[in-house]
This record gives structure tokens, sequence and C-alpha cells, in this order.
């Protein structure tokens, strides 16, 4: 699983670009800092409350004051700088960030994305994400291509309560890379390990091809 999980950040990392201001949601998300490029610079904002977030620190060097919103151990850059909740969703909600990236219990077709919500059970609540979705100016989802029973979380239309509509413009699993577009889902890149027919089984969404399907690592 771990090897999935930096498969899906690395390539994530890979569509950031220099001067970018993007928020990383909890769980996988918070990976994709580990894999941004020496050459590029991307300032990431936590919404608990900084800008310049860093990668994860060596083991034993954590601090435990210093957390992101998933209360994981990060690291501050070089001029980052600390802030109240106020000021974070001011960020959020003004659309300043350049991207958010989201993990997701499914996305489907039209760009809805459900990720927050099991019914039956308990959870804190849905966090920033309402909010980012409409905020960022794009919406990246990290998600593994199936549930732990094999079963599509890239769906014709989500069955669980929606996070947001309509405002996921990429999805990236271990398999494969989606583009959203006005006409439904584009399969832009294919796994090296991975194949057309394995990702049409797996993938409950229709979906189109792309005139030039790229392979990633």
């Amino acid at each position: 699983m771990s090897e999935i999980r930096e498969r899906i950040a690395r390539r994530i990392a890979q569509e950031l670009e220099d001067g970018d201001l993007v928020n990383l949601g909890i769980g996988m998300p918070t990976m994709v800092a580990d894999y941004i490029p020496d050459n590029v610079r991307v300032i990431f904002q936590s919404e608990n409350g900084f800008v310049g977030m860093g990668p994860r620190p060596p083991k034993g060097e954590e601090d435990p004051d210093l957390v992101n919103a998933g209360s994981e151990p990060v690291t501050i850059k070089t001029g980052g700088a600390f802030f109240d909740s106020a000021t974070s969703f001011a960020i959020i909600r003004g659309g300043h960030l350049d991207a958010t990236v989201l993990g997701a219990l499914q996305v489907d077709q039209q760009g809805n994305l459900a990720n927050w919500k099991i019914p039956g059970k308990l959870v804190p609540g849905m966090g920033g994400a309402m909010d980012l979705t409409v905020g960022a100016r794009r919406v990246i989802v990290a998600t593994t291509h199936t549930t732990r029973k094999d079963q599509s979380k890239i769906l014709p239309e989500c069955t669980l309560p929606l996070t947001a509509k309509g405002e996921v413009d990429l999805i990236v699993t271990e398999m494969a890379v989606f583009r959203v577009t006005d006409q439904g889902l584009l399969l832009e890149e294919i796994a090296e390990d991975s194949s057309l027919e394995e990702i049409k089984e797996k993938t409950a969404a229709n979906f189109s091809l792309a005139e030039e399907l790229k392979t990633f690592v």
C-alpha cells in the first residue's frame, strides 16, 4: 500500500508549477510535499494556520507543535508564516489557492466528489474540504483506484454524501490519470504496470481515451 500511495503522490507532484500556492488534504495528499523537484518552488498552505509547509521531518526530529491539518508532523520552510483559522480560511475562500489535493471515498464522471461521510459511521466532520473544492482554482483527487473490497471508486455517479458537485479537475490513481471534461472523463495516462483492459475492468464510470495515451511510473 505504501508503494501505491507514493506513486500517486509522486505523479501529482508533477502537476504543480513553480510559484503555486497549494493546499494538501489530510492523509495521502500530504505526501505530495515529499516529491516536489528541487527546482520547483511550491508554497504549501495548511488549513490549520500556516503557509510554507515542508516535507515530513526525519524520524526523531519531529516537533509536536508543528503539525499539518491531520496532526501529522511536518516542517516549515524559510519564509513560512503562521496565522489564525480566520486568515487561513480567508485564503481558501478568497480564491487564492492555485490548487488543492484531496482524497476520495468516491469520485464520478461529472467531477463530483464524496470524501467525508460513510453512512452509519461516526466521523468528526468534513473539515475544510467543502471550502477547498470551491475556493481552489484546480481540484486534484488522490485516490486508490478501488476499495479494499476491489470495488471501483470512480463511478458513473457518487452514492455517498457529496463534498462538492462538479468541482474535480483531475483524478490520479495508482493505475491511471483521468481529466474531467465537459464531455466526461478522459483517460490521459496509464501506469507502466497497468493496462487499458485492466482499467476498463476496474473503472465503473464511463470514459474516453486521449488521442495520445501516455505512461507514468
